[in-house]
């Protein structure tokens, strides 16, 4: 990476890593038992036999930390990408929907859709972008007739084998990089300033964690534990799935 590039990616990732940490502390300040329980299922913890609840809090606690911290980490990192674009492959925000950013390379205008990860789409959401490259195509075609266009799923990180399926190029990783970067070292380089003040923000992080923790564990063994201490499983059950008496 050349020493401009990485000031600016760096001085980029300085100003805007914050805001991820920050989510993650104010995510965890906002956590309330009954609204993580209420999406897990209770069948399952029994089956594991999770009668401690410490170990049923830790269960319920880290599979929310690691779906909603994907996610947050996941739009910082389509961000970043789009800022790769513009001051090293020439890119820019595109203003077409659905589409994030326009970048001509080997006489071809690409179309790149950036998503964080590979698993990143249902059915729905996949037709959706299947449609938002069709319709960019269509608009751009109107201005500009001669040039290639090139609709592109960019993914942020993977090791799978790019391919074009006819309708856009999926691309990831290294690959994806290189494409919007033109340096093929990009994708290994971006891990140096990813880390700034992570120590610093992993030590607030962890120290909020612990309350969020104890402050489950305590509302569980109020709610949904004997006198005994044993976990009541069917008033646990009855609160994540009983409905025959709502209206």
């Amino acid at each position: 990476m050349k020493i401009k590039i990485k000031k600016q990616i760096e001085q980029f990732v300085n100003e805007h890593i914050g805001a991820f940490h920050a989510n993650r502390i104010e995510g965890l300040k906002a956590l309330r038992l009954n609204n993580l329980i209420k999406r897990k299922n209770p069948y399952l913890f029994r089956a594991k036999n999770l009668n401690l609840s410490t170990s049923l809090i830790t269960a319920v606690l880290e599979a929310h930390l690691s779906s909603s911290e994907e996610g947050s980490f996941g739009g910082f990192l389509e961000k970043l990408a789009i800022y790769v674009a513009e001051i090293t492959g020439g890119g820019h925000k595109s203003a077409a929907e659905g589409i994030d950013i326009e970048l001509m390379r080997d006489s071809t205008r690409y179309l790149i859709a950036v998503k964080s990860g590979k698993n990143w789409a249902n059915s729905s959401s996949s037709r959706d972008q299947k449609k938002n490259f069709k319709t960019a195509v269509q608009v751009i075609k109107q201005s500009d007739k001669k040039t290639p266009l090139q609709p592109t799923l960019g993914i942020c990180y993977g090791n799978f084998k790019t391919v074009n399926n006819g309708e856009y190029l999926h691309i990831g990783g290294q690959s994806f990089w290189h494409l919007i970067s033109g340096d093929k070292d990009l994708y290994v380089d971006l891990v140096e300033p990813l880390g700034h003040n992570a120590d610093e923000h992993d030590a607030t992080f962890k120290e909020e964690k612990a309350n969020a923790y104890n402050r489950l564990l305590r509302e569980f063994t109020n709610d949904y534990c004997e006198p005994s201490g044993a976990i009541n499983w069917q008033k646990l059950v009855q609160f994540v799935s009983g409905n025959i008496d709502k209206k």
